[in-house]
């Protein structure tokens, strides 16, 4: 296969290679090309070093100097700027924090450069002059559909411990298997992911778990590896549920959950939207382990544990570093994601004002994987009343049904010219107002509410 670069890549090669230098696209867009897939981000890699490239382009940024990487900045077809990372061969120094090389070492190589990365698959590079070079059999890999470390794996996540989450993450996006030499290595050495910053395995997680395979962390838990950066699965895992409801146990569950909405997602949500879901489903029943009773008859119930997932979901997401908006809709989606109203119009009205109409609409993708997760025990009823339930939504919000105090007809200001004094007072009487509006939408007029008030 002859992959296609963009006209700013061929550019900046040509520019290169007509300075006497080498230059490769390398890495996981040449990756991405061989799999017919369209890379985010392009490298290019090449023996000049960092002054030499500088002086060839008119816009550079210096944002990796010290391990050889410049960014030239060149216009693309939309007229905006776009950085093209071109990094300088090299040989990396002995890694001291199982993240980064302590020194790194620039060298003539091409080979060598490869020699340093990650996976196979991430190892090959091209030029339309030379074509695809690849020493590690990444493209066999690739039709193999493999994860496999550059040469010894130990030394790979030896040298940097996020590989080893990097392994399962690529896995999951791309829908590949681990080479079994790759896996038992990761395992042995999972404990060196205690030096890696929360930030940088967040950012591997949600990667995983956005992608269309987050059942992956399955395998990260039978390799020892959620033992070590999310614990909370773990216990999930060892909690059997023995309920008719149920025939896996809770992290079983939330694994299936977490398949079904991979499933039926496909392109309907934008990235935050299916983070927030993804991040939803994976923590709901965090707090099962907890609220677990045992009746007379053996059987297991788990009252509360929606409340309780909300808190362990915070608390975990904070660990991890995520960001203010993140936390607060996954915590809502985890609180409410079991509250299921009596079907009616008015209901409706009364779920989306107090779980927040941003969050209410999120809540049917989750509790369909939810109820596709469990057993078969009633699951036509509980997807009728889902069904019923989207009905009812969608006509309130065709017909603009008011929700929440801003689509109230009457303000503040209206009661305090009928003589109410600003205060307590007033939140009172609108709350009042609200719930009169909610139950019958065809109130919200000024007239009819002052009516109501007088």
């Amino acid at each position: 296969m002859k992959p296609d670069l963009p006209s700013n890549v061929k550019k900046i090669i040509k520019t290169l290679q007509d300075a006497g230098f080498d230059a490769y696209a390398v890495g996981g867009c040449v990756r991405d090309i061989m799999l017919n897939r369209r890379p985010s981000d392009w490298d290019i890699t090449t023996n000049a070093k960092p002054d030499q490239i500088k002086k060839l382009f008119r816009r550079t940024i210096d944002t990796g100097i010290r391990h050889g990487t410049v960014t030239v900045m060149l216009n693309d077809k939309n007229h905006e700027y776009r950085g093209y990372e071109i990094t300088t061969y090299r040989i990396d120094g002995e890694y001291e924090d199982s993240r980064h090389p302590k020194e790194v070492v620039f060298t003539e190589d091409l080979a060598e450069d490869l020699r340093r990365r990650d996976f196979t698959i991430n190892a090959m590079a091209y030029n339309e002059e030379s074509g695809l070079v690849d020493r590690f059999e990444g493209e066999l890999d690739l039709k193999r559909r493999i994860i496999k470390a550059v040469g010894d794996p130990y030394e790979r996540f030896t040298e940097d411990a996020l590989r080893i989450l990097r392994a399962y993450r690529f896995a999951a996006q791309l829908g590949f298997g681990i080479d079994p030499d790759t896996e038992k290595a990761a395992s042995t050495l999972r404990k060196n992911l205690k030096n890696i910053s929360a930030e940088r395995i967040q950012t591997e997680l949600t990667k995983l778990i956005c992608s269309p395979h987050p059942e992956v962390i399955f395998d990260m838990y039978k390799a020892g590896i959620t033992e070590v950066i999310l614990p909370e699965f773990d216990l999930c895992v060892k909690t059997d549920q023995k309920n008719k409801h149920h025939i896996y146990n809770v992290g079983e569950h939330t694994v299936k959950a977490l398949m079904v909405n991979a499933q039926f997602s496909g392109v309907e949500f934008d990235s935050d939207t299916l983070r927030f879901i993804r991040y939803a489903l994976l923590f709901h029943d965090f707090g099962k382990p907890e609220a677990m009773t045992e009746d007379e008859n053996g059987a297991r119930h788990f009252k509360g544990h929606a409340v309780i997932s909300e808190r362990i979901a915070t608390d975990i997401m904070k660990r991890l570093k995520l960001d203010n908006e993140t936390i607060r809709v996954v915590a809502a989606l985890v609180r409410w994601h079991d509250y299921r109203p009596e079907a009616t119009k008015a209901n409706v009205r009364r779920a989306m004002n107090k779980t927040g109409t941003d969050i209410y609409r999120l809540l049917f993708p989750i509790r369909i994987a939810d109820t596709l997760a469990q057993s078969m025990y009633r699951r036509e009823e509980k997807l009728s009343y889902e069904r019923e339930i989207m009905k009812l939504y969608a006509g309130i919000i065709e017909e603009g049904d008011p929700v929440t105090l801003k689509d109230l007809a009457v303000k503040g200001e209206d009661l305090i010219n009928l003589g109410y004094e600003r205060g307590p007072e007033i939140g009172k009487k609108l709350n009042e107002l609200l719930e009169l509006v909610l139950e019958d939408p065809t109130c919200n007029t000024k007239e009819k509410l002052l009516s109501k008030i007088q």
